[in-house]
Formats: C-alpha cells, sequence, structure tokens
C-alpha cells in the first residue's frame, strides 16, 4: 500500500469505523491474500501423501491448513508489530501492496496492543490445533509446530532477530517450505519422513524469493534499523544477481528431487514457470537501483510461487491418481 493510502486511512480513523470496515482493515492487517503462502505447502504435503499412499482426508487437511494460516497470521502480525516498533515502517518511503507492511499502525487506525495481542492469538489458535493433532496423531507433530512458530515469531524479534542475523531468508525458507510439508505429512500419516522434508525444499525457496525480491525497496529503512538482511549487506546491485541464482536453486531441487524419485516425474510441470522466472529476472537485473522499476518482478515473484506451487501440487497429485 503506498503513502496515500496511509494518509486515506489515517484521517478515516478520526472516525469511528464501521463494522464492514474494521473487518477489512483486520483482513488487510493479517495480510489475508498472501496466506497462499501458507497454503501451498499444505496442499504440497497433502498431495505428497496422496502420490506415495493413495491417502486423502479432507478433515485433516482442512485442520491442517486452519492450524498453518493461523500461524502465518500471526507471523505477519507480529512483524508489522515490531517494525512499527523499531521505526521501520514509520520511514519507508518505498511501500507498495508488496512490501513495507500494512499501513494501519503507522496511520493509527489500529492500536499497537492489539495487534500485538491479535498476534499472540494467531500463535495460540496454531498451538492449540498443533497440540490437538499431537495428541492424536503423533507429538512428531510438536518439535515441527514450534520450529516452524518460532521461526516466524523471531524474524524481526528483538535481541534474536534472525533478519539482523542476515538469516531471516532461510528460517522463511524453512517455516513456509520442508516444515509445512512435513508437519502435514505427520498429520495425515503419522509418519517423519526426511524425503519428505527435502522434497519441500523448493517451495520454501520460492516463498524466500518473495521476500528477498521485497527487501529491495524497504533496503534504505531497513538499514537504518538495524535489519541487515542480504540486500542490505550487498547493495541492490549485486543483490540483483542473488535473484536468478535462488530460482536456478529452486529448479535444480525440483530437477534433483524428481531424478532421485522425491518428486513423481508429472512434477516437471513446474517448470512451465520458466518463462515467468526468466523475464522476472531480466527486470530485476535491468533495475535493481530502480524500486518503482522492480514492483512487476514483485508480483510475478508472488505468481511463480503460486503458480509453481500449484503445478508441483497438480503433478503429484495427477500422478497419485494415476498410479
Amino acid at each position: 500500500m503506498d503513502g496515500q493510502n496511509v494518509q486515506g486511512t489515517s484521517a478515516g480513523a478520526k472516525e469511528p469505523a464501521s463494522f464492514g470496515r474494521m473487518v477489512k482493515i483486520w483482513l488487510l492487517e493479517l495480510r489475508a491474500p498472501f496466506f497462499t503462502a501458507a497454503i501451498v505447502p499444505v496442499l504440497f504435503g497433502a498431495a505428497l501423501v496422496y502420490w506415495e499412499r493413495g491417502v486423502f482426508d479432507l478433515v485433516l487437511l482442512l485442520v491442517t491448513m486452519a492450524g498453518t494460516v493461523s500461524l502465518h497470521a500471526g507471523t505477519n502480525m507480529i512483524n508489522d508489530y515490531f517494525d512499527y516498533e523499531n521505526g521501520g515502517d514509520a520511514i519507508n518511503n518505498a511501500r507498495t501492496q508488496f512490501n513495507g507492511g500494512t499501513p494501519f499502525l503507522i496511520g493509527g487506525v489500529l492500536e499497537p496492543k492489539k495487534v500485538f495481542l491479535a498476534a499472540l492469538t494467531g500463535f495460540g489458535i496454531g498451538a492449540a490445533i498443533g497440540l490437538y493433532l499431537a495428541w492424536t496423531i503423533s507429538w512428531w507433530i510438536l518439535p515441527v509446530g514450534i520450529a516452524g512458530g518460532l521461526l516466524g515469531f523471531l524474524y524481526i524479534a528483538p535481541k534474536v532477530n534472525l533478519a539482523r542475523r542476515g538469516v531471516g531468508e532461510i528460517g522463511v525458507c524453512l517455516g513456509f517450505g520442508p516444515l509445512v510439508v512435513l508437519g502435514t505429512y505427520i498429520v495425515l500419516t503419522g509418519d517423519v519422513n526426511v524425503p519428505v522434508f527435502l522434497a519441500g525444499v523448493p517451495i520454501g525457496l520460492l516463498i524466500a524469493l518473495v521476500l528477498y525480491i521485497n527487501q529491495f525497496p524497504d533496503m534504505e529503512a531497513d538499514a537504518s534499523v538495524g535489519k541487515r538482511h542480504w540486500v542490505v549487506r550487498l547493495g541492490r546491485k549485486k543483490a540483483s544477481v542473488g535473484y536468478p541464482i535462488i530460482l536456478c536453486a529452486a529448479y535444480g531441487w525440483a530437477a534433483i528431487a524428481i531424478l532421485f524419485s522425491l518428486l513423481p516425474a508429472l512434477a516437471l510441470l513446474f517448470f512451465l514457470t520458466i518463462p515467468l522466472a526468466i523475464k522476472a529476472s531480466k527486470v530485476v537485473l535491468s533495475n535493481p537501483e530502480n524500486v518503482r522499476a522492480l514492483l512487476p518482478a514483485q508480483a510475478m515473484t508472488v505468481q511463480i510461487h503460486l503458480f509453481g506451487g500449484v503445478l508441483l501440487t497438480a503433478g503429484i497429485a495427477l500422478s497419485g491418481f494415476l498410479s
């Protein structure tokens, strides 16, 4: 959301908002449109179970999805809260619909305390669902869920602050890729499977790439508050080379996973996103210092994650159906 949206929302805050408007504001604060980052790896994990065992339990799948989305919502809000507290969002003049957080805290529309409590509620709901699944299915769900929740909470939390230490991208890759895929597999089978964890890496790399490209416009604001992620450390021009490298790692890992039968041959559908990946890479490499020109690449990166995840999932599920 841009500066105009922030000003307009702030001005509107002088009058009590209607119930419908508050619902819309909270959905935007939750960043509900980006819940695909949590939903895609859950579907991917379910497809792996169906391919491997021919099992599909819709109820357990929906429960798993609810827990994962709750943790994701908590992560989004706690990061907004900490970014507000450290002043990063307030000085960010390059905010878009993809980066820079939501405008509701700095615009005075939502109270920081309420956002913090809502974030804890999201984590609490996710934890409660995880405990239920651990009690009824397998206690292995607990360490996987705890690891995922901690990675989300500690991404920018004071003292630990994974982003400041240059490992935030790795945390996001693990938290929204292999860990969710493995957690879904455990829920649906009761078993731990290391190859399933490894098979989820491409999904994790793609969501880490979404974070990575969104750090380009945020660079100055992040640097001023000590978020020394790799775009800050390298500068935009050098960091732009990392964009196609991460993409190549995702496609390369998927190819190796198919070669070693961690994924079925029909997972090659994923490679239909390569033209989009090439187009996005050209935009990033050609305009590393022009953050407005990077906006199409930000949109395409989200599409690569979504379409790539859907195509991978469809290929795996179709292989299970045909077998």
